[in-house]
């Protein structure tokens, strides 16, 4: 994903520490220095879950994260209000989508990442104790480890 949004000219950054807030709110001075101190990069209300949900599916996952305003503590910047953001978020959907469109591009067919075994030791329950109704409920996702 990286490199293709270099290649399309687009500014762009790998890697960052990421924090999740309830949302939709705008943190308040005192909470963005503490991230700012934690060394969060970029403030989110969303990726948390779906991060969690694509492990729990073993589902290979990655966050293209489209910035829409500098945090409350960043002062030489205008104050954040909700028509700016939105303005920001709508002109990041045409980027969001030409990098996605080239991402599938190149995505491989099969991959040899450990996504696909995440669960392998997650599940700690003797397999013979687990009811059968349980295992039949839980087979689209844990199935081949209930075995």
């Amino acid at each position: 994903m990286y490199a293709i949004g270099q290649k399309l000219g687009f500014r762009i950054h790998r890697g960052g520490n990421y924090i999740c807030i309830e949302g939709p709110q705008f943190s308040t001075k005192g909470e963005s220095e503490i991230y700012r101190r934690w060394g969060v990069d970029v403030i989110g209300m969303t990726n948390v879950t779906e991060a969690k949900l694509a492990r729990e599916a073993e589902i290979c996952y990655s966050t293209l994260a489209l910035i829409t305003d500098y945090d409350v503590w960043h002062t030489s910047e205008a104050a954040v209000t909700s028509d700016a953001v939105i303005k920001v978020l709508l002109g990041n959907v045409s980027k969001a989508k030409t990098i996605i469109k080239e991402l599938v591009k190149s995505l491989p067919l099969k991959s040899d990442c450990q996504c696909n075994k995440a669960l392998a030791d997650a599940i700690v329950t003797a397999r013979e104790i687990i009811p059968a109704k349980v295992k039949k409920d839980l087979q689209i996702i844990v199935g081949k480890y209930l075995k």
